[in-house]
């Protein structure tokens, strides 16, 4: 397992906070994703086949910008 800690840029309520977590959360391999809009972070536990490449992606997707 691998822990990964982003900066996201935009993410400012709970939709925001939501919104991060299910397009993460999808991806094959991540077990935990857990989204701070207060710190602008998400916490991301995750195996192969999932990737950082992959977690920034959906992160994109869900409308946000890793920074």
């Amino acid at each position: 397992m691998k822990e990964q800690i982003i900066n996201v840029e935009g993410m400012s309520c709970a939709h925001c906070k939501q919104a991060v977590e299910e397009s993460v959360g999808q991806l094959i391999g991540v077990t935990e994703v857990v989204a701070s809009p207060d710190d602008n972070q998400v916490r991301v536990v995750y195996q192969d086949p999932a990737s950082i490449d992959n977690i920034e992606n959906a992160i994109f997707d869900a409308g946000y910008e890793v920074v």
